[in-house]
């Protein structure tokens, strides 16, 4: 058979190391519980030793005293009458099982304790992660999927920890005791005892890479059926009005066998590992028997040391039975692991750069130079943009979709960076400045604004945290959202429906206003935010963007012409690129693509006014 070394084993489960060494701050931070657990482990493990050697004593030195040798290695024993030396072994082994008890509560508790806190310091670690990885990361990942991976894997890795690992821990290092103890007392029977170890061990590997391979699969699957079922949920409202859910049940349905299937195949191969161990298992046993019988005929053993060596056997084996029992959990943990470390070890594309400072407060001068941008590499999304805005003045971003005009804006938040060229605030690089304090000078209000499942209060205030009731009501009152509020169930108190589902479209419009309101800040975004309002709410809407917009360096992309032609400047991309930029009777006497779309829009209107 060929030698199996220790690499070969470490192939088996090549994520562990990894997984460990990553989370090892974590892990010191538990240092002192982790070796107060271990010290507990030590003294459960040697007591553990010491169980089977009352039984021994009481076989040797009272029921078979004649059939033993001849000299027996504790002599004292025998001055002692078999009433008294029956009494302090059945108590010696009564306060042997109650420490061992007491050290192994103090144990299992220490080390669930300790994972429970290390996974959770990584749970969080891997939220707050997600939070700041850049939307090139986002938009490429399925959210069901990353929602599994701060979840399901997570408590998967704990659930692991505790009830397989930690056991496991505990009974390897019982083997390694025992087996040492076995070899003090006769190495000729522990030589046949441990011959089935290396079978065993070339089984393990060669089946644990299958498992391993069928529950990284799975994983995938599950995230896969995760990333569906989050999605549907999310659009339900098109789904149902669609009639989709025959289609995406199909879906879900195949993703779902396919998982289903995996998981039988790897609880296959896990039971087969396990039946083979207690196979060999049968089979060492035996053969120690027969050897050992022979022995204690031939007054080279006792019939105690013959109890104590099998009882030994029967243990020490456990672990063995335990790691082909949990051969499947362990992989499966370490999937879910090595998913968790692939978010983990993400960079973002987009993070503060060395020597960053804090921005201070802007007057609001913006100029992008040169500008060009690609989500991937050649696709140009924006192509030489130059342009500059003084402070407080109103830009008004407009032409066909997709012309990168959102992405203008994303940049300018430095949701991405330019692939060339820069964008700069009061003559110094975005990059320069520290993203937290950039954006914090930097409100915005989107078509379709996302509220959460918050109290109205919550969500104003979460566009400058710690403000106060008095600084939320006087946003509300510029965002024209006061009195509504007010005639909500509970007022500001109100909890809203998860994205603000609970509310009108003009309503959530509102609420979005008082939350870039109250950030005071000198630059505003603002991508679409009347469309779909009926003419009261845009109404409402738009005399609430006119004050939070006053005095701020204000981008407002919007497809209505007439919404934005009191704009300072006027800039018509098209392709990626400034075809035309002015004031609006400026591009209206030059009779160029914003003059044509503008007589478009101006026309269709008439006509509407008109059917009506």
């Amino acid at each position: 058979m060929k030698r199996l070394d220790s690499k070969s084993i470490r192939e088996s489960f090549p994520g562990i190391g990894r997984i460990l060494t990553r989370f090892a701050p974590q892990i010191r931070q538990q240092k002192w519980l982790l070796m107060a657990s271990f010290v507990s482990l030590m003294a459960e493990i040697i007591l553990h030793l010491l169980e089977p050697w009352p039984l021994k004593f009481i076989f040797d030195y009272i029921l078979l005293r004649d059939v033993s040798l001849k000299s027996h290695p504790l002599p004292f024993l025998n001055s002692l009458s078999p009433v008294v030396l029956l009494t302090s072994l059945a108590l010696g082994l009564v306060a042997i099982a109650a420490l061992r008890a007491a050290a192994a509560y103090f144990s299992i508790v220490g080390m669930a304790l300790a994972a429970t806190n290390i996974l959770t310091e990584v749970r969080a670690d891997l939220y707050s992660h997600l939070q700041r990885l850049s939307l090139t990361f986002h938009n490429k990942a399925r959210t069901g999927d990353l929602i599994t991976r701060v979840t399901s894997d997570v408590e998967r890795l704990r659930e692991v920890t505790v009830v397989a690992v930690m056991p496991l821990l505990a009974h390897s290092l019982t083997l390694v005791g025992m087996i040492g103890v076995m070899f003090w007392m006769n190495w000729e029977l522990a030589l046949i005892g441990v011959a089935i170890f290396p079978i065993f061990l070339f089984s393990m590997v060669r089946l644990t890479r299958k498992i391993r391979h069928i529950v990284k699969v799975q994983r995938l699957r599950e995230g896969a059926i995760a990333a569906n079922a989050a999605e549907a949920i999310g659009a339900i409202k098109v789904v149902q009005a669609l009639s989709l859910h025959d289609m995406l049940e199909r879906d879900f349905s195949n993703h779902n066998q396919h998982s289903l299937k995996a998981s039988n195949q790897a609880q296959r191969f896990s039971a087969a590992l396990e039946r083979m161990m207690e196979l060999l298992v049968g089979i060492a046993t035996a053969l120690v028997l027969w050897r050992g019988v022979h022995l204690v005929m031939d007054k080279m053993l006792t019939p105690g040391d013959l109890l104590v060596f099998i009882n030994y056997l029967r243990i020490a084996f456990k672990p063995m039975r335990q790691l082909a029992k949990y051969t499947g959990q362990i992989a499966k943990a370490t999937a879910s692991g090595e998913r968790i470390l692939d978010v983990l070890d993400t960079v973002p594309d987009v993070q503060d750069s060395r020597g960053a400072i804090a921005a201070p407060p802007f007057k609001g001068r913006v100029k992008f130079a040169n500008v060009s941008f690609a989500y991937e590499a050649g696709k140009p999304i924006l192509q030489h943009l130059s342009f500059a805005v003084e402070p407080g003045q109103h830009v008004a971003l407009v032409g066909p979709s997709g012309g990168g005009k959102s992405t203008l804006v994303s940049l300018l938040l430095r949701l991405y960076d330019p692939v060339e060229g820069s964008i700069s605030i009061d003559g110094l690089d975005l990059r320069a400045y520290q993203l937290r304090s950039l954006r914090q000078q930097i409100s915005i209000v989107l078509q379709d604004s996302t509220l959460f499942a918050a109290s109205v209060r919550d969500n104003i205030a979460y566009g400058r945290l710690g403000a106060t009731q008095a600084e939320i009501e006087q946003a509300a009152r510029l965002a024209n959202a006061h009195n509504f509020i007010l005639n909500l169930p509970q007022g500001y108190d109100t909890i809203l429906g998860e994205r603000g589902a609970t509310l009108s479209g003009g309503q959530r419009q509102r609420i979005a206003i008082a939350r870039a309101a109250i950030r005071h800040a000198p630059i505003v975004i603002l991508d679409e935010p009347t469309v779909g309002l009926d003419n009261e709410n845009e109404r409402a809407v738009t005399e609430a963007l006119e004050r939070l917009t006053q005095g701020c360096t204000t981008f407002w992309i919007s497809h209505n012409l007439r919404a934005t032609e009191s704009a300072d400047l006027i800039l018509y991309i098209e392709a990626g690129q400034v075809l035309e930029r002015g004031t609006h009777s400026e591009l209206i006497s030059l009779g160029g693509r914003y003059a044509a779309l503008y007589a478009i829009q101006s026309a269709l209107d008439e006509n509407h006014l008109a059917v009506q």
